[in-house]
């Protein structure tokens, strides 16, 4: 029986399936923050666990959040994405999010 996926679509998930050490494969971009209500809250997107959770920025479950993806090894990238709603959206507070990560010790790894 023939199969109705792509080349490419069976190309990515041998690919996947061949690697077996867990790691992660992402093609193309990924935003990790999806920055909502002027950065008073945000959806996180976990690579780790494919979930994607809505909370406030001055939260715990984001600190906790950020957290667990920092040491999975996603803080460099993480830490980029920030400072680049800060750059674009200076009036939205996101170098004082910033700062307040660093302070709970997120970037640490």
């Amino acid at each position: 029986m023939a199969s109705n996926q792509s080349k490419t679509a069976r190309a990515s998930v041998r690919a996947g399936a061949g690697s077996g050490s867990g790691a992660l494969s992402v093609l193309g971009e990924f935003k990790y923050l999806i920055p909502l209500n002027s950065g008073k809250h945000t959806y996180v997107r976990n690579l780790t666990n494919g979930k994607t959770i809505h909370c406030a920025t001055d939260s715990e479950a984001f600190v906790d959040e950020l957290k667990q993806l920092a040491e999975s090894g996603h803080g460099a990238k993480i830490r980029s994405e920030l400072d680049a709603l800060a750059e674009t959206h200076p009036d939205h507070g996101w170098d004082l999010t910033t700062k307040r990560l660093v302070e709970a010790g997120v970037f640490e790894n």
